[in-house]
């Protein structure tokens, strides 16, 4: 291969910057980056972020050469806008600044020291780094991959790479050193040094030829004010945990960032990064320790974050009429389609299906006067083995756009929240934030909550209601974000659940947690011969054709699912007045009836409440929320409940509610009529079960 002659190469990416242009919607010729070469003369932006993309257009075997040699390739795209940025410089010059003034009188006494005549040593000319304003980025190809940290190779080193992951840890934006400017105490000479990589050491003895003739040993100061500092930020990313092989730890990357690219994203976002691959050299005696084995980092070009629908479809946008008539239908119980097309696999739990369609919608977040008050929905599922528990976890983890899968045994209190660990760069000591505070604007499953430490669970109980982790260790205090639904599943206390004992000897967890949780369903394995059959038949289908059974309709995919649900997310609707008082009226009635049968009924009942009907107006795209949303919402609460009681066949006693008014007299009258006829057939089915035993 030819060695490549890189002035040419410069004079092509001048002409690029010059001549690319585009069609535009009115037919004319819009010239993207003269706009762009035009507002970084005027100040207006400190950016400028080429697309490979159009690099190909108009040369393919340029946009080549910049993927296998980016480095090099940004000085030459640099140079070239350094020499044009003077031609695109506007009759009102922008505002000037001491850095102007500074670099004014250093080009200064640079042209005097030439007009003496004597040659400068390399260290003494002026560096152009010290004169740009300006930062430039590649933008990766659209037909590149995006590969896991797992899939970097030798290969890639020096290339630009797509690679995507979670961030689990974020630092401190610091200043980057990335030209030192030093003056000698002897003759006064200025001394520049550019920095390349990420280390470097500093100069102590002057270089000019005054001190070197006069042997006078000037020692070499670092000066600030004369130096160029970039804004720098390290990420730390992980792979998905799908993408992890079975038996393997999850692999981790470095991401150096600067300028214009820091603070973009946080502990718990999904992120595609473009940069360049490249290795790590340490200096000194940690070179010689680290032997010929090199640490390797993504230095970031473009960081954009993402979602799982995005990562699958290359980005999500509004439902088409058509989606919108696949979801809807001419149905009026969309409502069950959608909760039947989670887990088709999984036979039965209608309720609570229905449940988790509304864990993901989430209810609206509301903050009056600065207080908090959360939208998500918290569920735990309790029940016998083999109930499928563990199965609906799985599928709410991979169906939801944002999420976290753990378990109670094997997760701590730090491990849910966060961990305060040293900064392997600085030495600092840093936060990386937990399961729940990377499932931040998500889900957090958490499998096998009962066999989780009392020391651990007790971490959980900010998070549930407060939304967010409070850490003071080792000197840092600091709060995070944990703004996610916690869905948990859970077995009782003594393996199996007991009707014969009470409910609080079966589940034998705290009030304190379980007033946090909006529904908590116990789904037991009570032998039906009916069920059971259907049941058999079911689960023999899907191991024989490996899909759902065939249904009356169609369950939904996946994917049309989650952009669905997060088209539901972006409403907001209201509650109006005279909904307020129905709702007021069944939280008096559930307080009254709730005093004997061991299940606490607080104010966060009627919170849950407000959010269940909400995430019901969501999900039919409504604007505000309607007396069958509220009702539903009674339903599910009564039906969640009626489970905990261990009932065989609950009655759905909230859907009559609306034909009796909204007084609470009426609402007083139905609850002595039902308590009389739940009594009376409780103790007629007593007797007959004792007959039949006997």
């Amino acid at each position: 291969m030819a060695p490549r002659d890189y002035d040419s190469e410069k004079e092509k990416a001048k002409r690029f910057f010059q001549e690319f242009y585009r069609d535009g919607a009115d037919g004319r010729k819009e010239f993207p980056y003269r706009d762009q070469l035009t507002a970084l003369a005027r100040r207006e932006q400190a950016a400028l972020w080429v697309a490979l993309d159009d690099v190909a257009e108009d040369d393919p075997e340029l946009a080549e050469a910049v993927v296998e040699n980016v480095r090099r390739y940004g000085r030459v795209f640099s140079d070239a806008v350094h020499e044009l940025l003077p031609l695109y410089g506007s009759a009102e010059a922008p505002a000037r600044d001491p850095l102007d003034v500074y670099l004014e009188h250093r080009l200064l006494l640079e042209q005097r020291g030439r007009a003496g005549g004597a040659p400068r040593t390399p260290q003494n000319q002026f560096p152009p780094e010290l004169l740009r304003r300006f930062e430039l980025y590649f933008r990766a190809p659209s037909g590149s991959k995006a590969l896991s940290p797992r899939d970097l190779r030798a290969s890639s080193i020096g290339a630009l790479v797509t690679v995507q992951g979670i961030v689990t840890r974020a630092s401190d934006v610091r200043p980057l050193l990335r030209v030192a400017t030093y003056s000698c105490d002897q003759c006064g000479a200025e001394t520049y040094q550019p920095i390349e990589g990420p280390t470097f050491t500093p100069l102590l003895l002057c270089p000019s030829r005054e001190c070197q003739t006069n042997r006078s040993g000037g020692r070499l100061y670092l000066q600030s004010r004369g130096s160029k500092f970039t804004k720098f930020q390290e990420l730390r990313i992980q792979e998905h945990s799908d993408q992890v092989p079975v038996g393997h730890l999850p692999r981790s990357l470095s991401l150096h960032l600067s300028g214009a690219n820091t603070r973009q994203a946080q502990p718990g976002d999904h992120v595609r990064v473009t940069g360049t691959f490249l290795p790590l050299l340490r200096p000194g005696f940690r070179q010689l320790t680290q032997g010929l084995l090199s640490e390797t980092f993504l230095e970031g070009h473009q960081v954009c974050k993402v979602n799982k629908s995005e990562e699958e479809e290359g980005g999500a946008g509004e439902l088409s009429p058509e989606e919108l008539q696949q979801i809807t239908g001419t149905e009026e119980d969309f409502y069950g389609k959608l909760a039947a097309s989670i887990a088709p696999e999984i036979f039965g739990h209608e309720d609570v299906k229905k449940s988790l369609l509304l864990l993901l919608v989430g209810g609206v977040e509301r903050s009056p006067r600065g207080m908090r008050i959360r939208g998500n929905i918290n569920i735990c599922l309790m029940g016998d083995p083999g109930v499928a528990k563990s199965q609906l976890l799985t599928y709410i983890d991979r169906l939801a756009p944002r999420s976290q899968y753990t378990t109670g045994r094997g997760s701590s209190g730090v491990g849910l929240t966060a961990a305060v660990l040293r900064d392997p760069q600085s030495g600092e000591l840093t936060l990386e934030g937990g399961s729940l505070v990377l499932a931040d604007r998500g889900v957090c499953c958490i499998d096998e909550f009962d066999k989780m430490l009392d020391s651990d669970r007790v971490a959980v109980h900010e998070v549930l209601e407060q939304q967010s982790v409070s850490v003071a260790k080792a000197g840092v205090m600091a709060t995070l974000n944990a703004r996610c639904a916690v869905l948990a599943a859970a077995n009782p206390a003594l393996g199996r659940y007991d009707p014969r004992r009470s409910l609080e000897h079966n589940l034998q967890l705290p009030a304190a947690l379980l007033s946090r949780f909006d529904l908590l369903w116990l789904l037991q394995d009570r032998p039906q011969r009916d069920r059971d059959l259907r049941l058999a038949q079911h689960i023999t289908f899907v191991h024989r054709h490996s899909r759902e059974p065939p249904s009356a309709f169609r369950p939904l995919d996946m994917k049309l699912m989650r952009r669905y649900i997060a088209t539901c997310r972006r409403r907001s609707p209201l509650l109006p007045e005279a909904l307020g008082e129905f709702v007021t009226a069944a939280y008096v009635e559930l307080r009254r009836e709730g005093r004997g049968d061991g299940l606490y009924t607080s104010a966060r009942t009627l919170l849950a409440i407000l959010r269940l009907a909400t995430a019901l107006a969501r999900l039919r795209l409504g604007s505000v929320v309607e007396k069958d949303d509220v009702s539903e919402a009674l339903r599910l609460l009564e039906a969640a409940r009626d489970s905990l009681r261990g009932d065989p066949d609950p009655t759905p006693r909230w859907e009559i509610w609306g034909k009796f008014g909204n007084s609470g007299e009426n609402l007083g009258i139905l609850g002595k009529f039902r308590n009389f006829w739940g009594d009376f057939f409780g103790i007629f089915f007593f007797f007959l079960g004792f007959w039949e035993n006997f």
